[in-house]
């Protein structure tokens, strides 16, 4: 049996529909207990703040939690030394939803309000990958045989039946844009309005994908 295998690429650009916002605590306290409770009191002021927007407190996920001893160095005479600063406690968070600068301007707003001192990064992602997949499997197949049929056609041979499919799933990545921002300034904090004026427009995410077919031709 005479086969023909041919390789297609697909394409696609994909609007991201939901904002990630990665969000940033972190202080120094005395005790390690303090640390430990200083931490989960801000934890419960950001729920707080965001059950007004329409979150429920497990929409505040955790990602990274650490509390660790910190120390500072000091000089003393010609001998450099450390001593015991206290415990430092990191807690990283993100909150997801769909996208809508209206509310993201007015979340990063009531954050800022708050009296924490948060430093964010806010991403955008497209909230459906396995959708994002198939339309991209489906545009390589498509590349593949349109390939196929032309190659045929100027060899004087005619596709048979699929003999086989070969892909191998790759990780897509539907994130762009991400920003930093770091802790809201007292200018900021004290301004009259009730909203950041976030006009933000994330570019469309870019992907490829290749599927390999192979025919038989008669």
């Amino acid at each position: 049996m005479k086969t023909i295998r041919i390789t297609g690429r697909g394409s696609l650009r994909v609007a991201p529909d939901k904002t990630r916002i990665h969000i940033a605590l972190n202080g120094v306290c005395e005790e390690y207990a303090q640390a430990l409770e200083k931490a989960s009191q801000e934890r419960v002021s950001l729920q707080e703040v965001l059950r007004s927007f329409g979150f429920v407190d497990s929409d505040l996920k955790t990602l990274n939690f650490n509390v660790d001893p910190e120390y500072e160095g000091y000089q003393e005479g010609n001998v450099w030394k450390q001593k015991f600063k206290g415990y430092r406690y990191y807690h990283q968070l993100k909150l997801e939803f769909p996208s809508d600068n209206e509310r993201l301007g007015k979340v990063l707003y009531a954050l800022a309000k708050s009296g924490l001192t948060p430093e964010f990064s806010i991403g955008f992602f497209a909230s459906d990958p396995e959708a994002v997949r198939s339309a991209l499997l489906a545009d390589a197949v498509a590349d593949a045989k349109a390939k196929a049929a032309a190659l045929t056609a100027a060899a004087g041979v005619t596709l048979g039946d699929i003999q086989s499919i070969d892909y191998a799933k790759a990780d897509l990545n539907l994130a762009v844009n991400t920003m930093r921002m770091p802790m809201m300034a007292k200018g900021a904090m004290e301004a009259e309005e009730c909203s950041y004026d976030m006009n933000v427009q994330p570019d469309d995410i870019e992907l490829s994908d290749t599927v390999t077919v192979i025919w038989e031709i008669v």
